[in-house]
């Protein structure tokens, strides 16, 4: 009899034994697969439902994207990965449906009727319940010890520096069943970002444990690579906060702002808005906060476009700065007649005061000098009308098919930037050209790329093409400063230093019919400083101010307020005697 027992309790020992071997064999597995990111559902969908074999994809770690501080030299995750929970059922596994809603009810912070029907799917072997949950909710739920409830690491997309990058970066957002960036570089950098995804296969034995078939059946996955910016950290977080300041304050529908190494293309700083904090980006209501304007909008640039017109002529040397001509206020072209915007004649005029007057006969005046095929060939070398290139998605070319028409009327409104859409980005650039020697960069936002195997990628800065001689580049940007010495471009201006842009307030085109909104304006600056030495080029732009109706009040401010920051980051000395 005592014999008897002692087996019965070794039996039993050993029994213990092996569960309890069992149970850390399933730790070590689960652990291991923790590694190794599997794709968490179709794994626990396996497991659950007692199937035989089980496959489980395993993903890739998505690259970081970072930007620069010049600062400090370093780097700054401006896009990275959390590791987070899933709280997740088993609905069969559930043993009290009513109780288990009622208690994981308030702390997941769920409907308890939409929690108990979420239970009641007893045919579904992985029903989620919650994503993302922070370590001290996993906690909570794990306290409450509810049969059938689980938590799953997962990995989670998590982006720092709030609406600063919104646009940037865009976000990661579900395309079916599956998670994938969209807008700004996620979407644009998919692929490089999201890395390989590999393959788990395993066997359930008879008796329910888990085999890993060896290591022929794991195809490891290959982790996404890191993506590093051109853009400073600090650049860009001031010319955001004074964007951002504009709209509010002049009550505009959108603003925005680019600023480019004129010499390198590279884009230290890109932003519109309103913009969005891409952590919630499910709070927008308008799909357009999404997109990136300095890209994706096209619009009739205005007077902006007048130091355009003034190349062509200066490069085909019918005009120099001191060429002068008669303005009558008004130029009539067949049946069309073409006025100033202050609607008044100003007499005899010089080609720098064309520009420094802002005067529309002054731009025709120069285009007709240029001859309209040559004014045609210069817009094209300043890159209009086709894509820059840049590394985001969604980029216009905007349209200058107008000046290919044989009527002359079409040449000569396009000659101060009417019938024509161009890009911020293509503005920035071209004025960046004229920064540049003549020079035209291809504008890039992508320093670097940076392969889990260490391999690097790097990006290196390409001329487009010379779009005029180092002349007449010299020459303009001489003319440009006087814009901002003194005519509608004053507040542009940054005390001790020469700096150089055009102002340009474009009409707005009414939607549902022909012609222009007369309560509708779209305020533009671009330029450079200091002339002699450019450390950057600079557009903003103000979309439909509320309380003003010219760019010298609304975008110049903004290029003012941002130069002068500029100007003392990349510490430049000042030119001339500070006022």
């Amino acid at each position: 009899m005592a014999r008897k027992v002692s087996v019965a309790s070794s039996a039993v020992k050993r029994l213990a034994v092996i569960r309890l071997v069992f149970f850390i064999f399933i730790g070590v597995l689960i652990f291991r697969l923790y590694e190794l990111q599997v794709g968490e559902r179709a794994f626990y969908e396996a497991l659950a439902s007692g199937q035989h074999d089980l496959l489980a994809d395993l993903l890739p770690e998505r690259g970081e994207i970072l930007v620069q501080d010049s600062l400090t030299n370093s780097l700054y995750p401006v896009a990275t990965n959390l590791t987070l929970g899933q709280v997740y059922a088993v609905p069969k596994e559930v043993k009290d449906i009513k109780y288990t809603a009622a208690v994981l009810a308030p702390v997941l912070e769920m409907d308890p009727v939409e929690l108990e029907n979420k239970l009641s799917k007893t045919d579904d072997p992985f029903e989620p319940l919650k994503e993302a949950v922070s370590d001290e909710l996993s906690q909570k739920v794990t306290e409450l010890k509810l049969s059938g409830i689980y938590i799953a690491p997962i990995l989670v997309r998590h982006y720092l520096g709030e609406a600063d990058y919104g646009q940037i970066l865009g976000f990661m957002g579900f395309v079916g069943d599956t998670r994938r960036g969209q807008y700004g570089l996620e979407q644009y950098w998919e692929e490089t970002l999201a890395g390989t995804q590999g393959e788990l296969r395993a066997q359930r034995e008879a008796g329910g444990g888990i085999i890993v078939l060896g290591d022929k059946q794991i195809t490891p996955a290959v982790d996404g690579a890191d993506i590093i910016l051109t853009i400073d950290k600090n650049i860009q977080s001031r010319a955001c906060g004074a964007v951002s300041q504009a709209v509010t304050k002049h009550g505009a529908k959108s603003g925005s702002v680019i600023i480019i190494e004129p010499a390198s293309g590279a884009i230290r700083a890109i932003c519109g808005a309103p913009n969005f904090d891409p952590n919630s980006y499910g709070d927008i209501q308008d799909l357009l906060v999404y997109s990136n304007q300095v890209v994706t909008d096209s619009y009739e640039p205005g007077s902006v476009f007048k130091p355009i017109t003034m190349a062509a002529a200066l490069e085909a040397k019918a005009v120099t700065p001191e060429t002068t001509y008669l303005d009558t206020g008004e130029v009539k072209i067949g049946p069309n007649t073409i006025r100033n915007s202050d609607l008044k004649a100003n007499g005899v005029q010089t080609m720098t005061q064309v520009l420094q007057n802002s005067l529309n006969t002054g731009a025709i005046f120069a285009m007709r000098k240029a001859g309209v095929e040559a004014f045609r060939a210069t817009v094209a070398k300043f890159g209009f009308g086709k894509l820059m290139g840049v590394e985001l998605p969604n980029e216009r070319a905007g349209n200058i098919d107008s000046i290919k028409e044989k009527n002359e009327i079409y040449a000569a409104t396009a000659s101060f930037g009417q019938g024509i859409s161009v890009t911020e980005l293509q503005l920035a650039a071209a004025f960046g050209a004229i920064a540049n020697r003549g020079k035209l960069m291809k504008p890039y936002i992508v320093q670097e790329v940076r392969y889990p195997d260490g391999r690097k990628q790097m990006a290196a800065p390409l001329m487009v093409g010379q779009a005029v001689t180092a002349e007449t580049a010299t020459t303009l940007g001489a003319m440009l400063v006087q814009v901002v010495e003194q005519g509608h471009g004053k507040k542009a201006g940054v005390s001790g230093y020469y700096v150089a842009g055009k102002t340009g307030t474009a009409q707005v085109p009414y939607e549902d019919r022909a012609g222009y909104d007369p309560n509708k304006s779209i305020g533009t600056f671009v330029g450079f400083a200091p002339v002699d030495a450019p450390k950057f080029v600079m557009a903003v732009r103000i979309n439909e101010p509320g309380d003003v109706i010219f760019a010298e009040s609304s975008a110049a401010p903004v290029f003012g307020e941002l130069a002068k920051f500029l100007l003392e980051y990349y510490q430049v000395p000042p030119q001339r005697e500070v006022k």
